[in-house]
Order: C-alpha cells, then sequence, then structure tokens
C-alpha cells in the first residue's frame, strides 16, 4: 500500500448555522490547517498515487481566499469540510484532518 500526507494552509471566512445561540453564526475567518491523506495499492502511469498539485488544485484553489457560506452548499463546520474534502479526493482520500484554531481540529477518516 502506497501513502501521501499534504498539508495546505487556507484562509477563508465562514459562519455557522445553528440550532442554539453562539459566537460562531457571526461572520469570522480562520487560517485553516488542512491535512489530507491518500492511499491506493497501485500507482498511475506517472508513479504517484495522486499529484499534489492536483490536491491543491481541487481544495486550496476552491477554497483560499472565500467565504465558504457562498461555495458550499452545506453548512460549513469543519466537520463538513472534512467531509467534503475527502469525497473530492475520492477513491484515495481515506482522512482529512481541519484544523481551524491550535486547539479545534475535526477528523474525517472512511
Amino acid at each position: 500500500m502506497y501513502y501521501v500526507k499534504k498539508r495546505l494552509e487556507i484562509s477563508a471566512a465562514h459562519n455557522l448555522k445553528l440550532d442554539y445561540e453562539s459566537k460562531c453564526e457571526n461572520l469570522h475567518g480562520h487560517n485553516w490547517i488542512i491535512v489530507i491523506y491518500c492511499r491506493s495499492e497501485e500507482l498511475d502511469k506517472n508513479g504517484m498515487i495522486l499529484d499534489f498539485t492536483v490536491i491543491k488544485k481541487k481544495i486550496k484553489e476552491k477554497m483560499d481566499h472565500k467565504y465558504l457560506n457562498e461555495i458550499f452548499d452545506f453548512n460549513p463546520t469543519a466537520e463538513n469540510i472534512a467531509k467534503w474534502i475527502c469525497d473530492e479526493l475520492s477513491p484515495f482520500c481515506y482522512r482529512v484532518e481541519v484544523t481551524e484554531s491550535e486547539d479545534n481540529t475535526a477528523i474525517y477518516e472512511v
């Protein structure tokens, strides 16, 4: 089995739609740290699982310096973003860590 890990730093804003009162309902931003894990039993003809540039283009270029509520059709929680990233990089991605701040990380794993 082959494995790769890609780390991205993304600056983006969002506000959450919640069924309780929270300051996170207000517009705010993060310097998100996203760690993406991919695996495959076979490599492509270039000797890769998935080119790091493809990962960056599919994820960072879509999210960086954006208002996430305008680009996603779901509540942009760290948990939902982690799942979306994993789905975008299917079938190779099996784990995504989305860190909003030093003390707050959400993890999605297949």
